[in-house]
């Protein structure tokens, strides 16, 4: 594995393969060894050059100081479906140093793949950065968009037990 400088800090990474790019971007709190192996073959296997890196505060990449808010605020911002102020980074913050990554390693234009919250990135990627995807994949994955895509307040209570 290897490390760059990109859009302002240290991230992680892995390179396998030759031939299109293709960047997979995983979730909250998943390292990029949660692509597995195996399962990064079967795209290099068929031609693909796979980059996958460790989005900050996880793994080896930079880890950042800011307070996280406490589990309460998170909830009930949650269930008002209103965005917590004051965080230390964005989501876009997050899909620009993917961007910035992909520049650092000479690459013009990449296919993204996203899980999770990483499903939610690379469609930042898309919006922000056009010109910088080939095609986009979201798993597993939802816009963020607090009015739709969330849970049915009836299974809240079930969280709380």
């Amino acid at each position: 594995m290897s490390s760059a400088t990109a859009n302002g800090v240290t991230i992680e990474y892995d390179v396998r393969g030759e031939g299109q790019p293709i960047l997979f971007v995983m979730g909250l709190g998943g390292q990029l060894i949660d692509w597995s192996d195996e399962f990064v073959d079967q795209f290099v296997d068929r031609g693909y050059q796979v980059i996958r890196f460790d989005n900050r505060d996880i793994g080896l990449s930079t880890q950042t100081t800011w307070e996280t808010p406490s589990y309460f605020r998170q909830l009930v911002s949650f269930v008002l479906r209103r965005q917590v102020k004051n965080v230390g980074y964005t989501l876009q913050d997050m899909a620009a140093d993917g961007v910035a990554l992909l520049t650092s390693l000479g690459i013009e234009r990449a296919h993204v793949v996203g899980a999770s919250m990483g499903g939610m990135i690379v469609q930042e990627m898309a919006i922000g950065h056009p010109d910088r995807v080939l095609s986009m994949c979201s798993i597993m994955s939802n816009t963020g968009d607090r009015k739709n895509g969330g849970i049915s307040a009836a299974l809240l209570p079930k969280f709380a037990r």
